[in-house]
């Protein structure tokens, strides 16, 4: 076994992965206005900046500053803000060498860089049973995008940067019928279950969708209560088709990607749901033995994940790159 990865399920993957050459990372950034609703989502300092994490965690990603907002996104805590987990994405396809890509499904606020346009609206408040107006625009040209990658490289990797983005995958699992109540992650230690379950009631309510009596589709229930970046993820899914390997990068989203097409969180519960057949891997970098502060809220449950940091993180290591290596790029990167 790698040191710092846990895995759930087969480990050919890894394998594959010390010898692929040139697989390609895509971030998938997007907004949905649920982020606004206070208390919800801890992808920023307020509920406000919320909307500029997407765009900012781009930037940060190709020029390696910010220029959408003042200051890099982060969770505020004490006297250490936890940094954006952008960051560890940027620093883990550099130091394994990995290209990548930023795909816009659809931003409120525009990052300041070229990237893939997918879709020409953002998300609502998934309270409205509206979540997203444009779900088949995004998904038809993600799925073109796919394809397309599919041809060009030997792995793809799925990273995405969307704040509230743990609410609007809960939305999509109930909709699709699946027992997702208080099995969902989220970017803060205390969990708003509760909150979340209100949220998504509303929303469904307001879409006229009865999961135990309708039939709801995939993109019926992204319309309804999901959010831009789980149309495009279902959509680059579809167009890899199986023609290569795909590393889903991120936890509760891409278990909701799945089914399209933290002590808080039952990722694996979910998983077993969907498919028995999904492989699980986990990654621990060790920041208890950082010295950077801000790295260290990650243990206490702050953040988690974004960004694809977890899987960046573990294809670095696959890749051969030491995890102690791997740990000091991080730091540097956050300082």
């Amino acid at each position: 076994m790698i040191e710092g990865i846990t895995t759930y399920g087969s480990t050919e993957l890894m394998e594959y992965l010390g010898e692929v050459i040139d697989p390609v990372f895509i971030c998938t950034i997007g907004t949905t206005e649920t982020s606004l609703i206070p208390g919800l989502s801890g992808a920023g300092a307020t509920p406000e900046l919320t909307e500029y994490t997407p765009a900012a965690d781009s930037e940060l990603m190709v020029l390696g500053h910010v220029e959408c907002m003042e200051e890099i996104p982060q969770t505020v805590v004490g006297k250490a803000a936890a940094p954006t987990p952008a960051m560890l994405t940027k620093a883990s396809l550099e130091i394994a060498d990995i290209p990548f890509i930023i795909a816009d499904a659809g931003c409120k606020i525009k990052p300041h860089i070229e990237c893939m346009r997918l879709g020409s609206d953002y998300g609502r408040d998934i309270r409205t049973g509206k979540g997203v107006l444009n779900p088949l625009e995004i998904y038809e040209n993600a799925r073109e995008l796919g394809a397309e990658l599919a041809r060009r490289h030997p792995m793809l990797i799925i990273g995405e940067s969307i704040a509230a983005g743990t609410t609007t995958a809960l939305g999509v699992l109930r909709a699709l019928g699946y027992d997702a109540n208080e099995k969902v992650s989220g970017s803060m230690p205390h969990n708003p279950h509760d909150m979340k379950s209100k949220i998504v009631d509303e929303g469904l309510k307001n879409a006229g969708l009865n999961p135990e009596t309708d039939n709801i589709d995939g993109l019926q229930a992204i319309g309804a209560v999901g959010d831009p970046t789980l149309a495009a993820i279902s959509g680059f899914v579809l167009g890899v088709d199986g023609q290569i390997p795909l590393i889903l990068a991120g936890g509760t989203q891409m278990a909701a990607a799945c089914a399209v097409g933290d002590e808080t969180a039952d990722l694996i519960g979910l998983l077993k749901q969907i498919d028995d057949d999904i492989t699980l891997h986990s990654v621990d970098p060790k920041f208890e033995e950082s010295d950077h502060d801000g790295l260290k809220n990650y243990l206490d449950g702050f953040v988690k994940e974004g960004a694809g940091a977890g899987g960046a993180m573990f294809t670095a290591l696959a890749r051969g790159v030491p995890l102690e290596k791997l740990r000091k790029k991080i730091e540097k990167t956050c300082s």
